[in-house]
């Protein structure tokens, strides 16, 4: 009886064993597959016949099941016989379209990760775009890190290099770095309450070598160059590494200005250029912005003579990747507040 038992135990074993291995060569390959996918994929979204559906879908909903019928009827026809007409058109002259406008978005967050995708989306058009075509940025940002975001801004000049028109619209907020990226644009719009400027530079970091000192802590920190530290999270930091820090932020903001003055030549660059920040009407008498609008009206205006295209790049996430992204986005959202203040 022993035996046997001790026999069943050791084929359960066995058998779990087994289960085990074959569920993980099955996860492995799905594991490698997800990763290869994590180049991504382009994504493209007609707007402007979203927005002709939706109008048509209100339309019906206003008429009775007998009005709808007739509607229904007509509108095929109407459809067929335009189908036709382009199909002709398309013959005869092979060069004639609509020009594109390719819309973007771009919400920032602190580090300007979604440059990233902004570059792809940017090579997509820029390989893509035709004479008269534009393209009009979403933009949401309260800025973050130089290097990011100037980044971000590079990838907007491609466009204006390759002579495609870029229009910028600011439906929220567009501050520091985000009106780095702004200010590349032909034309920014901003809605009258959308929040636009801050051209300034801010740095700041923790010290706990007091901290360290109290509880007889020593903390060695050796160092080639001398400012190859300036401020230190546990050192003790000396009045010419403060100087050398503020120095920094200075090069930095002068650089920030003669960027922006270089972008929008027309702008009192010293008026504008302290730190402070400006709502939409207020940022139009500054000339920080050209019109006051928001991105719905700006694409509503532009169907009857554009093809509308929305451009995405998606990167496939992972979990940690989309935890990083709420913490970030979080705090994007807190420093916003913060500047709302």
């Amino acid at each position: 009886m022993d035996l046997l038992s001790f026999y069943g135990l050791f084929l359960a074993k066995t058998i779990t064993i087994m289960i085990a291995l074959t569920m993980l060569m099955l996860i492995i390959p799905t594991i490698k597959k997800r990763h290869n996918s994590r180049s991504g994929r382009l994504m493209l979204i007609r707007l402007d016949k979203y927005y002709h559906e939706v109008q048509n879908k209100i339309h019906l909903e206003q008429m009775n099941p007998l009005q709808q019928k007739l509607w229904k009827k007509e509108h095929k026809k109407k459809e067929q016989k335009e189908a036709k007409y382009t199909k002709k058109q398309t013959k005869l002259v092979q060069n004639k379209k609509k020009p594109t406008l390719y819309v973007i978005n771009f919400k920032g967050s602190m580090d300007a990760r979604e440059v990233s995708s902004l570059r792809k989306e940017v090579s997509a058009i820029v390989s893509a775009a035709e004479t008269g075509d534009e393209v009009l940025l979403r933009l949401e940002s309260p800025g973050g890190v130089v290097h990011g975001y100037g980044l971000a801004a590079s990838q907007l000049q491609r466009l204006r290099k390759n002579g495609i028109t870029l229009i910028i619209s600011v439906d929220k907020i567009a501050t520091s770095g985000g009106y780095m990226m702004a200010c590349v644009a032909n034309c920014i719009i901003a809605a009258p309450f959308a929040l636009v400027g801050s051209i300034g530079v801010v740095g700041q970091i923790p010290n706990f070598h007091r901290f360290l000192k109290h509880n007889k802590i020593d903390l060695e920190l050796y160092t080639a160059g001398e400012y190859k530290r300036t401020l230190t999270l546990f050192g003790e930091n000396t009045a010419e590494g403060r100087e050398k820090f503020r120095d920094n932020l200075n090069q930095t903001h002068i650089l920030f200005k003669q960027f922006v003055h270089q972008m929008r030549p027309k702008l009192y660059i010293d008026q504008v250029a302290n730190g402070e920040y400006w709502y939409g009407t207020q940022a139009l008498e500054k000339g920080l912005i050209d019109i006051i609008s928001t991105s719905d009206d700006w694409i509503m205006e532009k169907i009857s003579t554009h093809q509308v295209i929305e451009v995405r790049y998606l990167y496939s996430k992972s979990m940690l990747d989309r935890l990083n992204h709420k913490i970030s986005y979080s705090i994007s959202k807190l420093l916003e507040r913060i500047i709302a203040q």
